[in-house]
């Protein structure tokens, strides 16, 4: 599915495991217009039970802009700490549009304590 392209913002939380191979990729939840709430319990819930070692996050912003809002920096450090205490890694947190994209590792904003 090319998430980049839909109208409304969706989240996407991919599931690695220690060998950093995809074991899922899902939809945490689809906002309306360019926002989705984010729980963090959504987020983790079926990444402990499959037993992830590390996930990535990704959403699209509708509006073509890809650089990330205050808002987007703030879920992003509490998903981060929230990670960390569950021994899971966050690895990135990616931005897309339809023409290009933004990674919270790639522009040094999580820590790299992964």
């Amino acid at each position: 599915k090319h998430y980049a392209m839909q109208p409304n913002e969706h989240f996407v939380c991919i599931t690695l495991n220690g060998g950093r191979e995809i074991l899922s990729i899902r939809v945490i939840c689809t906002g309306s217009g360019n926002m989705a709430i984010i729980k963090p319990r959504e987020i983790f819930c079926e990444a402990i039970k499959e037993h992830a070692s590390g996930i990535i996050l990704c959403h699209n912003h509708p509006g073509g802009n890809c650089f990330p809002s205050k808002d987007d920096i703030k879920t992003t450090n509490l998903l981060y700490n929230a990670a960390a205490v569950l021994g899971i890694s966050l690895l990135d947190h990616i931005i897309i549009t339809k023409n290009d994209y933004y990674s919270f590792t790639e522009n040094d904003i999580l820590p790299t304590n992964n």
